[in-house]
């Protein structure tokens, strides 16, 4: 977990894989670039492409490592006069880098690039500095955009929260105080649920969640719930173990969903009915499936078409794909009078 009380970290990571991949492709591609170019005075062959290949791949890397290095040193200068350190100390690395291989080829007579070594010195280095600015600069606003999308899920979460904390807790407060006289048992238990419910809620400040955690946040919700509808809500879970109980996940994602099928459906039929939620995996991926009896969405008074449910599967589904991209889904509809809610995460 970060520190808070650290300054943000603006230079780009190079120590990411991924990112030295890029890195490395990027060195490969220039080498391509070069062959292909029409300039009459080169005669490239496959040994020659090789060597000069493996030797910008070198160069990427040595880079990289370097930058990867430098990282917090780096990120503790303002933003352009630590990006120019960054390019300038490319730089010097791929002067000094490519005036070693150019002795030990042109010791062995292999010319690299056909040049003298101050050329051949001068232009890697200017090649080196302007794939390592431009590498700067797309890690540095790719970092920036996933830092938007982040708060921006952060803030969705928080105003989710916010929804349903005095919405939720006046409704227990007020069961709560019906039971107190005619069963004080059930209402102490009740007391415990709702402190257990909202430490798990709202008290841990941010970070993810697992699936265990979210179940029985669930558990939770729903044992409250059991109490204001009485036997109009049967509650069945379906669990098709194994179950991989300690996968990370965003903080409230059942509970919302749950709260949509109570409000918006169950409490909306005199006879009530059952809530079901299956829990399984099929080929990496884990499914939660959310089935309750609801009135025809097509009836204005059914209130499925309500801001608050809507509000609350979109803010999960953007949160969903923030945390794991195209792989997660959610998916909703109403069919032979049930509703059903299902999230796929890999």
């Amino acid at each position: 977990m970060e520190d808070p009380s650290r300054p943000a970290l603006w230079m780009p990571d190079f120590c990411r894989t991924s990112r030295l991949a890029i890195m490395l492709g990027l060195a490969g591609l220039v080498v391509v670039v070069v062959v292909v170019t029409p300039d009459g005075t080169h005669n490239w062959s496959i040994t020659r492409f090789a060597h000069a290949s493996g030797f910008a791949l070198w160069m990427s890397l040595a880079v990289s490592v370097l930058l990867c290095r430098l990282r917090g040193p780096l990120s503790r200068l303002p933003v352009r006069l630590g990006a120019l350190t960054a390019v300038a100390l490319s730089g010097v690395v791929a002067f000094v880098f490519s005036g070693i291989i150019y002795t030990l080829y042109d010791t062995i007579g292999v010319a690299l690039m056909g040049a003298s070594m101050s050329a051949f010195v001068v232009r890697s280095a200017g090649v080196t500095m302007l794939i390592t600015a431009l590498a700067l600069r797309y890690f540095y606003v790719s970092d920036r955009w996933a830092a938007q999308l982040e708060a921006q899920a952060r803030a969705e979460a928080d105003a989710l929260q916010a929804r349903i904390r005095p919405h939720f807790l006046f409704n227990s407060m007020n069961l709560i105080a019906s039971l107190l006289r005619r069963d004080p048992e059930v209402a102490e238990q009740a007391v415990l649920d709702l402190s257990d419910l909202f430490r798990a809620a709202l008290g841990t400040g941010d970070g993810d969640s697992t699936l265990q955690a979210e179940c029985e946040l669930a558990e939770r919700y729903l044992a409250i719930e059991s109490l204001r509808l009485g036997e109009r809500l049967q509650v069945e879970w379906q669990r098709q173990e194994p179950l991989p109980w300690t996968l990370l996940m965003p903080r409230l994602i059942l509970q919302p969903l749950l709260e949509n099928a109570i409000l918006h459906g169950i409490s909306r039929l005199p006879e009530g009915g059952a809530v079901t939620i299956e829990l399984n995996t099929v080929d990496g991926m884990l499914h939660v499936r959310i089935r309750n009896p609801a009135p025809d969405p097509g009836v204005e008074s059914s209130g499925l078409q309500h801001n608050g449910a809507g509000h609350a599967q979109r803010n999960i589904a953007h949160r969903l794909g923030y945390r794991y991209g195209n792989k997660a889904w959610l998916t909703r509809g109403w069919r032979d009078g049930y509703y059903v809610c299902e999230i796929t995460v890999p």
